[in-house]
């Protein structure tokens, strides 16, 4: 038997979880054990515990994170963690800045079972599948998305300029952005300056209206 393929579920409905355990309890012949938590906290206390984890899946919307915040904290956690994000939104904003945060994948939960489980088998056999089984990780780790020449400048922004567009398509003030990211008024009105420039856009407003 192929060895097992460990995976950590990261994500608070009890049902989403025994739904994914129930549907890919093994995949190409080989078991998948799946190790779950519901919370930020405990995901990077599982992974730390565990230490041999495969991949993680990480929902974007959990009680002690919100957003894509929780990646971002997960990967300063641990930085070599293969993690793909788990989540409900289908918004190209989103997948595409999660990709730039790090993730190496990105599954919508509203995705046909077969399309999950091509994004599964890519996840785990990220150098290809077994030779018994060929063609099987051919499948795209990110969902296609139209071509956008503002996503394609969102995608090239810095770590630092995603958490403040982040925060700004919140609806943060600048006050409210100093006060999360702890750097000073002026440093974060300079941030959000040269966003508007790297973007093309006239104003704040311009940009949130863009994203919506």
């Amino acid at each position: 038997m192929a060895p097992t393929r460990k995976v950590l579920l990261v994500d608070d409905h009890e049902l989403v979880r025994i739904g994914v355990k129930a549907t890919y309890g093994e995949l190409l012949g080989t078991p998948i054990e799946w190790f779950e938590a519901v919370t930020l906290d405990e995901a990077v206390r599982v992974y730390r515990e565990r230490g041999d984890i495969d991949a993680v899946l990480l929902d974007l919307n959990l009680a002690d994170c919100k957003g894509l915040q929780g990646l971002r904290s997960f990967l300063q956690a641990h930085p070599r963690a293969r993690v793909a994000v788990f989540s409900g939104a289908h918004d190209e904003f989103v997948v595409r800045q999660a990709r730039a945060l790090g993730a190496v994948g990105y599954i919508c939960k509203g995705t046909l079972t077969t399309q999950m489980r091509d994004t599964l088998i890519a996840l785990l056999w990220p150098h290809g599948t077994p030779s018994s089984h060929p063609g099987g990780s051919g499948a795209a780790l990110f969902p296609r998305m139209p071509m956008s020449a503002m996503y394609d400048r969102v995608s090239e922004l810095g770590p630092r300029h995603l958490e403040i567009l982040e925060l700004i398509l919140s609806g943060c003030t600048n006050q409210e952005i100093s006060s999360s990211t702890r750097l000073s008024l002026g440093t974060v009105k300079n941030y959000v300056s040269s966003l508007l420039l790297a973007l093309d856009v006239r104003s704040r407003s311009h940009l949130i209206s863009l994203f919506r």
